[in-house]
């Protein structure tokens, strides 16, 4: 389970950030008291356009940094207080993981379990079970800069999952892929939500919302807009599928208020 409670998290801006923003203010709210909680067993997603706040709220969470203000616990335990151990049950997915290209996909998942004090035997194991899983076992022994695209986001998660941990956070987990790839990772999400894990993702991508997802929450300027299923959006909303709620919601609703539905 994961909790977010009342998080806010404050960037200071440079006058190059202020410039690129167009602002003169030198600080930028990216995340503004957002509250929701993730269940065990079930893939909730965070949705909203490019510069809502997901990823930061997800590299909150994450621990890659450190809220201005609120609360997040990951299984019980409190970001703020053990990152260290918060760290050793999620595991973050992002397109901006960047794989040492000289490095074998084989060499690469072992490099990582052992990073999380996993035996040479745990490695294997699991190392087998991943890559026949993704199809990166007859290319584990290929330098990685010769990897195609796809394979080389599905050595990404495969080496992210290494540890089997018992949270899930996938940033745009199908973002730039061929249609291929984007159903395995999709249908692994899928199985580890049946698993009793807690997924959590964030896509600007609608339709993928609607068939992954058991609920979401719709961000916008940073602040919760809207949460739950996609089925009870669309019925506050007066809408047929998630997109057409979604653009209801930013272009008639405006960001303000919170609805529970």
């Amino acid at each position: 389970m994961v909790e977010v409670n009342n998080l806010k998290k404050v960037f200071k801006l440079s006058k190059k950030d202020m410039k690129k923003e167009k602002t003169k203010q030198r600080e930028k709210v990216a995340v503004d008291g957002l509250s929701f909680v993730a269940e065990p067993g079930q893939i909730f997603g965070l949705l909203g356009p490019n510069g809502a706040g997901k990823t930061t709220t997800l590299r909150c969470i994450s621990t890659l940094i450190k809220p201005s203000s609120g609360d997040i616990a990951v299984e019980g335990i409190k970001v703020s207080y053990d990152p260290e151990e918060v760290r050793k049950k999620i595991c973050f997915l992002t397109n901006e993981l960047k794989l040492d290209t000289h490095f074998t996909p084989s060499y690469t998942i072992e490099y990582f379990g052992r990073l999380h004090g996993m035996t040479k035997g745990e490695i294997f194991k699991r190392k087998e079970e991943l890559f026949k899983r993704f199809g990166v076992t007859d290319f584990e022994n290929m330098a990685i800069g010769e990897l195609s695209t796809g394979m080389k986001q599905k050595l990404s998660i495969a080496v992210s999952l290494v540890h089997d941990p018992r949270v899930i956070i996938f940033d745009e987990p199908t973002n730039g892929l061929d249609i291929i790839t984007a159903k395995s990772v999709t249908d692994y999400l899928l199985e580890m939500k049946d698993m009793g894990k807690t997924v959590i993702i964030s896509t600007h991508i609608m339709n993928v919302a609607e068939k992954l997802c058991d609920k979401v929450a719709i961000i916008l300027d940073g602040k919760l807009n809207i949460e739950g299923t996609p089925e009870g959006i669309c019925r506050q909303t007066g809408e047929q599928n998630l997109e057409e709620a979604f653009y209801k919601l930013y272009f008639k609703h405006g960001f303000g208020g919170v609805e529970n539905v």
